[in-house]
């Protein structure tokens, strides 16, 4: 009996040496959920948070895609930005319009049907003219700095990137292929939540606006791409102020 004592407990105390001997590795015989990213998992929500920031600021180029919600209705957004200007795409309920900032010149490109909204005589009588046309919007025109923050990098990630409450960290998660660590602001997240990236440079990539006014996704991370002027026969000069629309 001695004997089948001593067998039976070297038999039960074989799974606890395995487990010991693994654990430089992994933690209580499970995967470490930070093994193998670059380490912000670990830090607490605000500074997350502060990594994510820092990381988007000092990026050279994003794009920044999805949707925003507002008492005014819903908008798709589609824009890939740098510090010299942007690109993309914004569309409404009721018509989508093309954007391109070059330095400090500010083109808007739309189809007939976006300028004829207008209930000015002029403005409808153009709108042939700047069907499918870059627009010149000139700095001087009311609706310039408004359609400009959409083209700027600075400008538009500090504005939508707003976590509202006490920051807490939540679960692991996905956005695409790349693993993620969210942070959720206020109680479950009803503050807003940030997914930033625990793979390479800690970009935030997924962001989930407080109050439900839309989802944004942050991807091409230090991507260049190329931003040059429309040529001079795609473009018209419509003067000092654009036709109200």
């Amino acid at each position: 009996m001695a004997v089948r004592v001593r067998v039976r407990a070297r038999r039960a105390a074989l799974p606890v040496v395995l487990c010991a001997g693994l654990a430089a590795a992994l933690t209580a015989c499970g995967s470490d959920p930070d093994e193998g990213t670059n380490g912000v998992g670990k830090l607490s929500a605000p500074e997350i948070e502060s990594k994510a920031r820092t990381a988007a600021d000092g990026a050279d180029a994003v794009r920044l895609s999805g949707t925003l919600v507002s008492k005014g209705g819903s908008y798709k957004i589609d824009m890939k930005l740098k510090g010299s200007g942007g690109s993309g795409t914004v569309t409404s309920q009721k018509s989508t319009f093309g954007l391109l900032r070059v330095g400090d010149d500010l083109f808007l490109k739309a189809g007939a049907g976006f300028w004829s909204h207008s209930e000015s005589g002029g403005a409808a009588q153009a709108a042939g003219k700047l069907d499918d046309k870059y627009v010149k919007v000139p700095s001087g025109d009311p609706a310039y700095q408004q359609l400009r923050g959409f083209t700027d990098k600075s400008v538009l990630l500090k504005g939508m990137l707003g976590l509202q409450g006490t920051l807490s960290k939540g679960d692991r998660s996905e956005v695409g292929t790349v693993r993620t660590v969210r942070i959720e602001a206020g109680k479950d997240g009803e503050g807003g939540t940030l997914d930033v990236s625990l793979q390479g440079t800690p970009y935030p990539l997924r962001f989930e606006r407080a109050g439900g006014a839309g989802v944004l996704e942050l991807a091409d991370w230090n991507k260049d791409f190329t931003l040059a002027p429309p040529s001079k026969d795609a473009t018209v000069d419509y003067g000092h102020q654009l036709p109200t629309t």
